[in-house]
């Protein structure tokens, strides 16, 4: 029996099916919930035991959404979430106009300090600790690329010479450090070492050393002491040959947030630390874990020897996201 129904409406009709069809699928991606997804990150080495942390907590409270996470330097950082190889870049500096231009969509999500760190087995570390260094010494040091001894800098029959180590990746540690000289990481003379761990390594196992590390890289967040063979070396600020008692907050990870906090450790060489994304973030997964590392998560970054955002800064970052 021959059918009634026309064949272009029978076509029209199963095209408008499979039309549906799609748009279902598409509304589905775009409406995912932040309950189940994934989340890449990369980037700077100070941000990256914080980045853990919160990694793997929230991945506890969402076992639907998974976190990888890598370090590799500030640098690394901005040129993989500008590139859309990550979701999120971890960066330790401000960011420049060019990247800014780029997309780049900066979050402060905690801050911290660069340190300047010496072998603690340095037979002059006393003196170092009750002199401190100055600004023009650090100059010397960094700057000069001349051979320098430790009499040069303490004043003694210190003949030795000492070693001075850089960062040879492309970081915020480095960036920070030489804008407290004045320069930019390029200028920064010495025998170059990748990553924090990297210069860590490098000043334990040199006696007669100077370099400089991220905070997380000097002290231990559970002892909140710096950790062994490693001295944080005290800057002289107001240049009078001591360490005052208004700058001798070195002893302890908490007294030395508490100067970051405060103001009393200069800016540079403190600092505020960066999620990055490319353009204003709409994902929900990434926002939602976004909006937890700016709620919930703050109460793990002193733990982790962070400097905690205040509750007037983190109500003007909030709104940034909405």
């Amino acid at each position: 029996m021959k059918s009634n129904f026309p064949f272009f409406l029978f076509l029209l009709v199963i095209s408008l099916l499979l039309g549906g069809c799609g748009n279902q699928s598409t509304t589905n991606s775009e409406n995912k919930s932040p309950e189940e997804g994934s989340i890449s990150i990369s980037g700077a080495f100070a941000l990256y035991p914080l980045a853990v942390k919160w990694a793997e907590d929230y991945q506890k409270l969402h076992p639907g959404v998974r976190i990888d996470i890598s370090a590799g330097g500030a640098g690394k950082g901005i040129t993989d979430v500008l590139s859309g190889m990550v979701d999120i870049g971890m960066v330790s500096r401000e960011l420049g106009r060019e990247e800014i231009i780029k997309g780049a969509f900066p979050v402060v999500v905690a801050g911290d300090a660069v340190v300047a760190t010496i072998n603690k087995n340095n037979k002059y570390l006393d003196i170092l600790m009750q002199k401190g260094l100055k600004k023009s010494d650090f100059e010397k040091i960094f700057l000069s690329g001349k051979p320098i001894t430790w009499n040069e800098l303490i004043n003694s029959s210190a003949g030795e010479k000492v070693g001075v180590f850089t960062r040879s990746d492309a970081c915020g540690a480095g960036e920070i450090w030489g804008s407290f000289l004045g320069k930019n990481q390029e200028a920064l003379k010495g025998v170059g070492v990748f990553g924090d761990p990297g210069m860590a390594d490098a000043i334990k196992k040199d006696q007669w050393s100077i370099g400089y590390n991220n905070i997380v890289y000097a002290y231990d967040s559970r002892t909140r002491k710096p950790f062994s063979n490693i001295a944080v070396v005290p800057l002289d600020l107001n240049n009078n040959g001591k360490i005052d008692s208004e700058e001798n907050y070195y002893g302890s990870l908490d007294t030395l947030m508490n100067a970051i906090k405060t103001g009393k450790y200069p800016s540079p060489p403190s600092r505020s630390l960066y999620f990055v994304t490319k353009g204003k973030p709409q994902n929900p997964v990434l926002l939602a874990f976004l909006n937890w590392v700016l709620t919930e998560g703050q109460k793990y970054t002193r733990e982790a020897g962070f400097v905690e955002l205040s509750d007037e800064k983190l109500k003007g970052i909030k709104q940034k996201l909405i």
